[in-house]
């Protein structure tokens, strides 16, 4: 079984870059959901989406309540409880409409003299709580190990939570507006049905795009958005007709019910919502696929074949007058992921070989002719395991035996800088 499998991954991964038609493009489109399925069978993925869930129901009615505070300050009127119902839809219509009905009343409730500043504070803490494990999630997703600022952090916040409420009220404008100007059947029936999926999906795009502290191409937040909007439609369907005939099972659990599906319908929510930024992080770095998440380690040699050849990229930029490496177009030169030569890079910065700037570009710290190849494979040698460290209680023996290689690694490269890999300019 064990064999079988490393032969379809050999195949999904590795070989099928190498065919061509008919099906080398069809193996190379199969890499992304049999890369989604792996992560999902993983299990961080959704440990995040657990956690989201049950975050959210201590969220909805702060974040609600924040909206109505911020539409009522600048005189704009929009009835939240539409997207609260259409959200709530796939539990059925019943079972929506009783908890936008509860959660909506609950909201208009929440009065500063009825909690009190500690009160306020706890529901805009949850709030916050929110946003944080979103960022978080999309950031180990994306392999984010330098997260924003926090004076940039709580800017973003702030404009979020303003900027969020605007968009819903003129997105229900839009829809509202439209209704009186399209034909009565459009309304009724084409655009009833489309615009709850168009709108989960440009909130969906709009997300992938601006969360995570990286540049996100707009391909790949779009693919992600589609594709994210899609599966959240077609799972609601599928919700739905289950709730519809499991009534009766369900009713061995009584009012306890529509606790459970409702907290079940926003951990699949969530769960597409993360796999659908999955996809645009693959999308943007398909190197990443036969990996996934999981953390990589280059070998010895791989680590020295890297490093020499990311420094013969970055040289010849330099020696042309250019500085545009930065971390992620190198792994996508090398096939490699990020994660795993980030640590080589960092090395070669603490040696004093390159130098990275604020923007995350990579150059040279001296010209190529000053930069000995024997210091190069010296410092690539020191480069750090992503593991613990263990110190070896080692023989004698064996260190005059590394010492030897060291020596005649040196000899061997006496008098030759980088300048002599990258070739007539």
């Amino acid at each position: 079984m064990l064999e079988s499998v490393l032969r379809l991954e050999e195949l999904l991964f590795v070989r099928s870059l190498r065919m061509r038609a008919p099906w080398g493009p069809v193996l190379r489109l199969l890499r992304y959901p049999v890369a989604l399925l792996r992560d999902w069978i993983n299990g961080e993925i959704t440990l995040r989406a657990v956690s989201l869930a049950y975050t959210t129901l201590l969220s909805v009615v702060p974040l609600l309540a924040f909206t109505f505070a911020i539409l009522k300050f600048i005189g704009a009127r929009a009835n939240l409880s539409v997207i609260l119902f259409e959200f709530l839809k796939p539990l059925g219509w019943a079972a929506a409409r009783e908890l936008t009905d509860g959660v909506m009343q609950i909201v208009q409730n929440l009065r500063g003299d009825v909690l009190g500043t500690i009160g306020f504070a706890s529901l805009a803490y949850t709030a916050i709580a929110t946003i944080q494990k979103v960022e978080a999630s999309f950031h180990f997703i994306w392999t984010v190990e330098r997260p924003r600022a926090l004076a940039r952090r709580s800017a973003e916040y702030a404009i979020a939570m303003i900027a969020g409420p605007l968009l819903i009220a003129a997105g229900l404008a839009v829809l509202a507006t439209s209704r009186t100007i399209l034909p009565p059947y459009w309304t009724s029936s084409l655009l009833g049905e489309l615009a709850p999926y168009l709108m989960v999906t440009l909130a969906f795009t709009a997300l992938y795009a601006v969360v995570p502290n990286t540049r996100v191409r707009a391909t790949a937040a779009v693919i992600g958005g589609v594709g994210a909007g899609l599966a959240w439609g077609l799972v609601g369907k599928l919700f739905a007709t289950f709730i519809a005939y499991s009534s009766l099972t369900l009713a061995i659990y009584t009012s306890f019910a529509i606790v459970l599906t409702t907290l079940i319908w926003i951990y699949i929510s969530w769960l597409i919502f993360l796999f659908g930024a999955l996809l645009s992080f693959y999308v943007q770095h398909p190197h990443y696929l036969r990996h996934g998440q999981s953390p990589i380690e280059l070998s010895a040699v791989a680590r020295d074949e890297a490093g020499l050849s990311m420094l013969i990229l970055i040289g010849r930029e330099t020696v042309a007058g250019q500085d545009t490496w930065t971390a992620e177009r190198l792994a996508a030169r090398l096939d490699t992921p990020t994660g795993a030569l980030l640590p080589v890079l960092d090395c070669l910065a603490s040696a004093g070989i390159l130098r990275i700037d604020e923007q995350g570009r990579a150059n040279l710290k001296t010209a190529p002719e000053g930069i000995a190849l024997g210091d190069i494979v010296a410092a690539l040698r020191r480069t750090p395991s992503t593991r613990l460290l263990v110190a070896v209680r080692s023989e004698p023996e064996s260190r005059a035996v590394l010492a030897k290689m060291d020596a005649g690694v040196r000899a061997s490269l006496a008098g030759q800088s980088l300048r002599d890999l990258l070739g007539p300019t």
